[in-house]
């Protein structure tokens, strides 16, 4: 499936998060490719496996170009082998929030501590309340994107 995605990425101050969540999944991805203008990105979310490929984020860091399709279990987990060396893995958790849903990552492993709240809106400067428990916007700042936290992630931000 191929579309625009125009999201907006958050740091998340509080587990409040977690009392309003309808869903709960355990995510682990990988990337082929980390080259900002084309990251290839493999991903098991609960019990099934997806392949995705995004484009270059535009100067605001909101929108780019996304295609995923979904793939075997088998697919994913041999693609998963095959990726660059750090491995994500994180709990999503989706909540909704005044007719959007923030999809709130907790991330485990090397970058445990790291919670960050996205939402995706239908045009870049669409007006939307936030929950209480978001913090600061980090929308575009590269460090946050899953690609960089495979290469430098977030337990080694303070050395």
């Amino acid at each position: 499936m191929e579309h625009l995605e125009i999201e907006r990425k958050f740091l998340v101050k509080s587990s409040a998060y977690k009392n309003e969540a309808v869903s709960e999944t355990r995510i682990v991805q990988g990337f082929l490719n980390t080259d900002p203008m084309r990251t290839v990105r493999v991903r098991i979310k609960g019990n099934k496996g997806f392949l995705t490929v995004k484009g270059e984020s535009n100067r605001s860091g909101t929108t780019r170009f996304e295609w995923e399709t979904e793939i075997t279990m088998s697919e994913a987990s041999n693609l998963i082998d095959l990726c660059e060396e750090v491995i994500l893995e994180k709990t999503r958790f989706e909540v909704p929030f005044e007719g959007y849903i923030f999809e709130v990552d907790e991330f485990l492993g090397e970058n445990k501590g790291l919670v960050l709240a996205e939402v995706e809106l239908q045009h870049e400067d669409e007006v939307f309340s936030k929950p209480i428990w978001i913090g600061q916007e980090v929308t575009g700042e590269i460090k946050y994107y899953n690609s960089q936290l495979s290469k430098h992630p977030f337990k080694i931000w303070n050395d």
